[in-house]
């Protein structure tokens, strides 16, 4: 029987979500760097389901999924967030027939650009989106290390951090910083983080101006973003101090191949490179050494 490709629904979200759980930590198994995801609430995709309906699509046989995707749109950027067809229906034209929907996605929107996050090794994947004119442009690397190394270890300049609210004032720092760091607002993801509850934003200060935010998260840093280069050490060792207080046993980022200084702080606290990723887009866009993204998803 031959698949549907249709519109996602909300009670499709749960499913797919397992379906890319599975599919993520087959293809990071067969690669030989074990299970890397683990199934949680898909409050993400809930959200951008809400929020613009057209970026989310399911494959389907006879009530089955089968493929699922996942794309967003901010300003003119346009981001793939998730593309994945279960390990045992690969070859049947599925991941095709999703991707035509998310690039009509792109172009309904107006989008100049488009970018997405993948896995290094998934040489595959690569090749099908260059095909399409995204291009490598900057290795990311999810790093992860021991809360009590880290800790024992982190030393040097730090940041006054004050409580990321959502009011009007704060939302305009964000969106100010954003637009140097990414040339694109995530005016919208920015309220998602703030008023989800489980996500804890806060503004970054040297002396009265503010420089920069970060998120944190079970451990997680990221988004991370600074308004200059030299701040991002300074920005990221305050992050780490502030995640380690909630005492998670391990702590973790995404770090862009640019932005040595956050590499560095990394290996010197002891984190460990776990997952090599690839930022690609149809053309180069942001500051790669004044941002850390959430996840590949997110960004």
């Amino acid at each position: 029987m031959p698949f549907i490709v249709r519109p996602a629904r909300a009670q499709d979200l749960d499913r797919a979500n397992e379906l890319v759980v599975g599919s993520m930590n087959d293809l990071s198994v067969r690669h030989g760097f074990g299970s890397m995801a683990s199934v949680r609430p898909p409050v993400f995709s809930q959200f951008s389901l809400r929020d613009d309906p057209d970026g989310l699509w399911i494959a389907e046989d006879a009530g089955e999924i089968l493929g699922f995707a996942f794309s967003w749109v901010c300003g003119d950027l346009w981001f793939l967030a998730q593309l994945f067809v279960s390990p045992g229906e690969q070859g049947r034209g599925i991941g095709r027939e999703l991707l035509q929907r998310t690039w009509l996605h792109a172009e309904n929107a107006g989008a100049t650009n488009k970018a997405l996050i993948t896995f290094t090794f998934n040489s595959a994947s690569q090749g099908l989106y260059i095909r399409h004119g995204l291009m490598p442009r900057c290795a990311i690397y999810n790093l992860t290390g021991a809360r009590d190394l880290l800790m024992s270890r982190l030393e040097g300049e730090r940041l006054r951090s004050e409580p990321l609210e959502g009011t009007a004032s704060h939302l305009q720092i964000l969106y100010a910083i954003d637009a140097g760091a990414l040339g694109v607002s995530r005016a919208k993801h920015h309220r998602y983080l703030i008023d989800g509850g489980t996500t804890r934003g806060v503004l970054l200060y040297a002396g009265d101006e503010c420089v920069g935010y970060a998120y944190i998260a079970d451990g997680n840093i990221g988004p991370l973003a600074v308004t200059q280069r030299d701040l991002l050490g300074p920005a990221f060792r305050t992050a780490l101090a502030l995640a380690a207080e909630s005492g998670p046993a391990q702590m973790s980022a995404f770090i862009p191949g640019p932005c040595e200084a956050g590499l560095s702080i990394a290996v010197a606290c002891g984190m460990r490179i776990t997952l090599p990723m690839i930022l690609m887009s149809t053309r180069d866009f942001g500051d790669w050494s004044r941002y850390l993204p959430r996840n590949p998803g997110f960004m």
